[in-house]
């Protein structure tokens, strides 16, 4: 992978220093002094600050009065930057051009709300004193709806906002309730803020029910995010009279791959197929693998009302107890799915690799399949591990005493040797290998939780994976490296946070670890051997944590930077149309290229890739919230039993500790530290105590016991042992 050609979006490690020192300055400054008032004195970090003055020219956050000195912009200059607030209304901004966060003390917020984009300017700063600001105007809110508790007086209503990072409550007219009643939890929009009012006006627009009832609390999760939870009727009316029958019209312009052998592996309880696999050998010793995915494009059609729904979804959601799908249940569960023992219309990748797991032909295009069976990942895993084509009734999930023919059986064992050695190159080449658990529930009648396990990811699920990844991998180098360049959808992620990486190097070498910062080679490399090595330490949950964390997000984008992760020079997402809708784009901009039609307009494809990236964003955050209230509603049953924990998180106020064998994770608050006085030591991600010099740290094991567990605010507070 060429990282070379990669541009950094990081943020300059120098830019926070350089604005302090210009802002203490009377008189312009050159590079020299200011590298010698920072005690910068190698060349390479030289080279770093000469880099962020020009970054800083550019974003007119300093100017050069004389040639080669700079001196900061007045204090009443505005920035623009995003506000994260407190329980307590002050807050901080994150600009993209400040390393250190800016903080904005309760009464110089404007009304500025958790997430809202604001311009603000920076207060002169005292010696050695945190950056403070004020904002001066709310731009754009990052969401007008909210999910909060209702109560009724006598001559209007106010809305307690379920999200604690909303300091104040909302005040609602009598007549724009929606007949809400006492205490119910509700959904209301913001309509306007007076300036001069403590709090905003609102309107209730959707009645979610009673607090603590499981379905009032699911919805409740989805409506926070301004997410559905069903389909308006006539986008199911639409979907519902799509023909899907196979015709042989259309049979005669595809690529018939029905008498190839054809089988899916899933999970247990999957009900949307979206890829398959097909397996032959050839003439030549080589086999023949072709990677079939639904062919969603085919039924969702541009410039319909079913398209601009999936449009607007951008993706399935996943919670706990369902899925909120992204296309109608008669095209996810149904049409497109590619179901055993059913012609299907598909979108492939075909390709020729050897037995060391060399490509040497491709083909892409669209297709029909006949599926010869459906696997479990768990029927598969056994193929894999005892080599035998029988599977027990005790490992049959999907097919009661199903038993495989050799050629399935052989086509399996021959597909896990292939991702293997897929798999091994990968790494070879850089990629990170990041094995988290997933936490995963055994619901009774009632959605309660009887059980909490987790789901590992096995030889069978990596199978699937490995080609996935080598579909994904070749439809966009196809596209990618075509002359003059493409129109396409990537699936993008940057190098990872140096300042972070730097971070994780000073607290792993306290463990005895250490990194290797020299390269993005070496620092994927060192960060595999450091992830293996602390397998099993007191430290693990601790390193994968701040690994994790050092790690930028994967978006989507027509501009391609290539995708560390998986040390991928092009990379995008083709292979799960059903669920996501930059896969449908993707399906549509190969077969585009496929007829020799010209490029798209970029920008229009760019701001799809925005709002695919957002609606992630946003659908990760409710599954997330989803995997906490039921971790909460377990615990609940729980308050009497002594757990063993990780030391999670810690701040000033408290730390997190995450429960080893459920993964739930709850605060131990200061206050109830009661045998010292401690203090917050954010270098070292430490809580100490003043006379005992007691250390908790992030890492530490600890016993704890549940102390209050609030299924409505979704938060557990745990005491220690």
């Amino acid at each position: 992978m060429r990282h070379k050609k990669k541009k950094s979006r990081g943020i300059n490690r120098y830019s926070t220093k350089i604005i302090s020192v210009l802002g203490s300055s009377k008189t312009p400054l050159n590079y020299k002094q200011i590298c010698m008032r920072l005690g910068i004195h190698d060349p390479k970090s030289r080279a770093e600050v000469i880099s962020c003055l020009q970054h800083l020219l550019i974003k007119e956050t300093i100017t050069e009065p004389n040639r080669g000195k700079f001196k900061l912009q007045p204090s009443n200059k505005y920035h623009t930057g995003v506000f994260s607030s407190t329980s307590r209304g002050s807050g901080y901004i994150k600009a993209d051009y400040i390393e250190e966060e800016i903080f904005i003390p309760a009464h110089k917020t404007q009304h500025a709300l958790n997430g809202d984009t604001v311009e603000f300017y920076i207060l002169n700063r005292k010696r050695n004193a945190r950056i403070e600001g004020e904002i001066i105007n709310v731009t754009q809110r990052a969401k007008l709806d909210h999910v909060g508790i209702i109560q009724i007086h006598d001559n209007f209503a106010f809305v307690i906002p379920d999200n604690t990072k909303i300091p104040v409550d909302i005040y609602v007219p009598l007549k724009k309730t929606k007949n809400a009643e006492e205490g119910q939890k509700v959904l209301v929009r913001i309509e306007d803020w007076p300036e001069k009012a403590d709090c905003p006006t609102g309107k209730v627009i959707e009645v979610l029910g009673h607090p603590g009832d499981h379905q009032t609390e699911i919805h409740a999760i989805l409506a926070d995010y301004g997410l559905p939870h069903e389909f308006p009727k006539n986008v199911e009316a639409f979907a519902n009279s799509i023909d899907t029958s196979i015709r042989p019209e259309e049979i005669k312009k595809r690529k018939d791959f029905r008498s190839v052998l054809t089988f899916t592996i899933d999970p247990k309880d999957a009900k949307d197929f979206d890829d398959a696999l097909s397996f032959k050998v050839l003439e030549n010793g080589h086999f023949e693998v072709g990677i079939h995915i639904a062919d969603v494009s085919y039924y969702v059609k541009e410039g319909t009302i079913l398209d601009d729904e999936a449009y607007q979804r951008a993706t399935s959601i996943y919670l706990v107890d369902r899925v909120v799908p992204m296309l109608p249940e008669c095209l996810s569960n149904h049409a497109c799915s590619l179901r055993p023992r059913e012609e299907k219309y598909t979108f492939s990748a075909v390709f020729e690799i050897n037995n060391n797991g060399q490509l040497f032909n491709q083909w892409f295009g669209r297709t029909v399949i006949f599926s010869d069976a459906r696997f479990s990942y768990e029927e598969a895993q056994h193929i894999i591990e005892t080599k035998t084509k029988t599977i027990p009734d005790d490992v049959s999930l999907t097919n009661k005493t199903y038993t495989t023919s050799d050629d399935i059986k052989q086509a399996i064992l021959t597909l896990d040797k292939l991702a293997k050695l897929l798999r091994h190159n990968r790494l070879n080449s850089g990629a990170i290998s990041f094995d988290k658990l997933e936490v995963k529930f055994n619901l009774d009648s009632n959605n309660n939780p009887s059980d909490v396990y987790f789901k590992t990811s096995k030889d069978a699920n990596k199978l699937i994976e490995e080609f996935m990844l080598l579909a994904n991998r070749k439809v966009s180098e196809f596209i990618g490296k075509q002359t003059p360049s493409k129109t396409f959808v990537y699936r993008v992620h940057d190098v990872p946070d140096q300042q972070k990486l730097e971070n994780l190097q000073r607290i792993v070498y306290q463990f005895g670890h250490k990194l290797n910062l020299k390269s993005p080679k070496q620092i994927s490399t060192s960060l595999n051997q450091l992830l293996k090595d602390v397998v099993g330490t007191k430290e693990q949950n601790l390193v994968d944590t701040l690994a994790i964390r050092s790690m930028s997000k994967a978006e989507y984008t027509t501009q391609n930077i290539g995708h560390y992760g998986l040390a991928f020079e092009f990379y995008s997402h083709f292979t799960s149309p059903i669920r996501r809708y930059p896969d449908i784009m993707a399906h549509r901009l190969l077969q585009h290229y496929l007829d020799g039609k010209s490029s798209p307009n970029q920008s229009t494809f760019e701001d799809k890739c925005k709002h695919a990236s957002k609606m992630e964003n946003l659908a990760t955050k409710a599954e997330r919230d989803s995997i906490k209230y039921m971790q909460i509603k377990y615990m609940q049953h729980h308050k009497n039993t002594s757990f063993s924990g990780v030391i999670s998180g810690v701040t000033e106020w408290g730390i997190y500790v995450e429960i080893t064998e459920n993964k739930c994770e709850g605060m131990v608050r200061i206050k109830d530290l009661t045998q010292d006085y401690f203090t917050f030591d954010s270098e070292n991600y430490a809580l100490v105590g003043e006379k005992t010099k007691q250390c908790y740290q992030l890492g530490d094991r600890v016993t704890v016991k549940v102390k209050h567990a609030d299924l409505i605010r979704r938060h557990l507070d745990f005491t220690i042992i």
